[in-house]
């Protein structure tokens, strides 16, 4: 492993990271609903899911899901329920208006575990670790999981530092709505839109 190709790899998981997908769009709308500490916590768990991931990629787990149609089609299908039940809620309050939430009104457990569940439910994170890692392995440079291993790190550092950015800026957003009376309301169809968004994204999702 070289300097110039962990600096390539880095540039190409930033661009990735930053494109609009599941995760990134779960984090905005949990910052912009619940403001920039939800987005950080909900954060944590994601980058928690993608130990999992990054575990299973390097250990070559992820290689027999993506052989098993049934095993992909399972967990695709419940991360896709888990999301689309969470736009029922998020729907089901859209009449409720926002506070400016504080720390301690935020039920930081449960953003985090559903920043886990979330992440973990997703198999294409495991199936993209399989198509995205291996065009920088270096297959004479010695163990190839570690390389996986280090370059999975790697990936979880800068999604942690670009997630909490999206939070910082969505809190910010967020703040904004919850503040105007009219806008505040319709936070949660927001929010709801965006979840059901994603679970149909994976829903439809290929290998």
């Amino acid at each position: 492993m070289d300097f110039l190709t962990v600096l390539s790899f880095l540039g190409a998981a930033i661009v990735l990271t930053i494109m609009p997908g599941p995760d990134n769009l779960f984090t905005l709308a949990q910052s912009i609903a619940k403001g920039k500490s939800a987005g950080i916590y909900t954060t944590l768990g994601l980058c928690t899911g993608l130990l999992g991931h990054i575990t299973a990629a390097t250990i070559g787990i992820s290689a027999i899901i993506y052989q098993s149609a049934f095993a992909f089609t399972i967990v695709k299908y419940a991360g896709a329920a888990y999301l689309l039940y969470l736009a029922y809620k998020s729907f089901k309050e859209k009449s409720s208006s926002f506070n400016i939430n504080s720390d301690d009104t935020l039920d930081h457990k449960s953003l985090y575990k559903k920043g886990v569940i979330m992440n973990l439910l997703n198999p294409k994170v495991s199936l993209f670790f399989l198509a995205f890692f291996p065009q920088f392995i270096n297959y004479q440079s010695g163990s190839v999981s570690l390389q996986m291993l280090i370059y999975g790190v790697l990936f979880l550092i800068q999604t942690l530092v670009i997630f909490t950015v999206i939070s910082i800026f969505a809190g910010q957003v967020g703040n904004y709505l919850r503040k105007n009376t009219s806008l505040s309301k319709k936070i949660n169809i927001i929010q709801g839109s965006l979840f059901t968004l994603i679970g149909l994204k994976i829903a439809f999702s290929q290998k």
